[in-house]
């Protein structure tokens, strides 16, 4: 899919290394790499044999390789890294990449805490190179269609906006983010709370007052498998923020209230699901279509219109990417600064949990 505001290209492709190939990287990262002009998938680092199989079936001409420290040891060989391993790595793979003097991109979160984010940030300052996380569910076409209507007046001055990433999954799954170990940064408040957060900031602004309920929930679990947040923001309008895996009847994906009309949306975007069902967005389809069943409704109680769904766009994501790698000085698509404002507010969410109080953040 080509991004609706043209940028410029490198003068070749871009070489880029990808860390992990996992359902991160061989769902998200891979195929929106390997699809964007200007961009080439040169390496991947996995080590499991099931993986590197699948990565020589779905890309013949991506290198596999065993070990990170392989990947970063000729840096001269590569133009970005991308991060797609384990929340525990992210901090110190990123902090080797910037080292190198490498681009770098890495799934959110960018680190387990703020600080090691803000540290990331400067270090990525002093050394010239870009830093970026992949935030993509910016370009889900929910949040594009609110975030049009909110910018455009439609719903006159914003009070209340609510968003939900709600799953049903009452057995817990094995894997690292079902693991106790806090250095795992694992549990639903960091992993799709990051999303969650992150939208708000994006569309509201800065937050001032966070107020945060999470539990472990289901039978054998051991890390935070529900939660809710209440944010104020300095704009005034108040956020509340549901991400569960324990939710048997999903609420409204969004619903955004003003004061002369509201905007409601069902049903999650299509994106995700294409990507694990294999499909590409250089196919020849529409890409991020939702369909008509999930189309929003916006207006009032007395007078309300059906609202087809912006088309999503991930692709627009590593367009940036390639952008501004091709043309130093223009900024990436996420600023990882965007990453420390959204570890701020889940920590003070953890912390606001902990204590059954309300954090006032400086």
């Amino acid at each position: 899919m080509t991004p609706q505001t043209p940028h410029p290209l490198p003068d070749r492709p871009l070489r880029v290394g990808l860390i992990g190939y996992g359902l991160a990287g061989s769902a998200f990262h891979a195929p929106l790499i390997a699809t964007t002009p200007g961009l080439r998938l040169d390496a991947v680092v996995t080590a499991n044999p099931e993986r590197r199989a699948q990565l020589h079936h779905e890309h013949p001409g991506a290198r596999a390789l065993d070990t990170p420290d392989q990947l970063l040891a000729d840096p001269d060989a590569l133009d970005l890294v991308v991060i797609a391993s384990p929340n525990r790595t992210h901090a110190p793979l990123a902090r080797a990449a910037l080292r190198a003097g490498l681009a770098t991109v890495v799934d959110k979160p960018l680190a387990g805490t703020a600080a090691e984010a803000l540290e990331l940030c400067r270090l990525a300052e002093a050394r010239g190179v870009l830093l970026s996380v992949f935030q993509n569910r910016r370009w889900d076409g929910d949040f594009l269609t609110a975030t049009r209507l909110v910018r455009g007046g439609a719903l006159g001055r914003v009070h209340r906006f609510e968003s939900r990433f709600e799953r049903f999954r009452p057995k817990p799954k094995a894997g690292w983010r079902e693991l106790a170990d806090p250095a795992e940064v694992g549990g639903t408040l960091y992993d799709l709370g990051s999303h969650l957060v992150d939208q708000a900031l994006t569309l509201f602004g800065p937050v001032e007052t966070v107020y945060a309920e999470i539990d472990v929930r289901r039978d054998g679990a051991v890390v935070d498998d529900d939660a809710f947040l209440a944010l104020t923001h300095a704009s005034g309008t108040r956020s509340h923020l549901w991400t569960s895996a324990i939710t048997p009847l999903i609420g409204p994906r969004l619903r955004v209230l003003g004061d002369t009309a509201g905007y409601v949306k069902p049903g999650m975007d299509p994106q995700e699901a294409d990507l694990r069902a294999g499909l590409r967005p250089d196919d020849s389809r529409p890409w991020g279509t939702d369909q008509p069943a999930h189309y929003g409704t916006l207006g009032t109680d007395e007078s309300a219109i059906t609202l087809p769904t912006d088309p999503g766009d991930y692709p627009a994501y590593y367009a940036g990417i390639a952008a501004a790698l091709a043309a130093p000085g223009t900024p990436p698509p996420v600023d990882p600064h965007d990453a420390v404002a959204t570890l701020t507010v889940l920590e003070a969410a953890r912390a606001s949990a902990a204590t059954g109080t309300t954090v006032r953040l400086d």
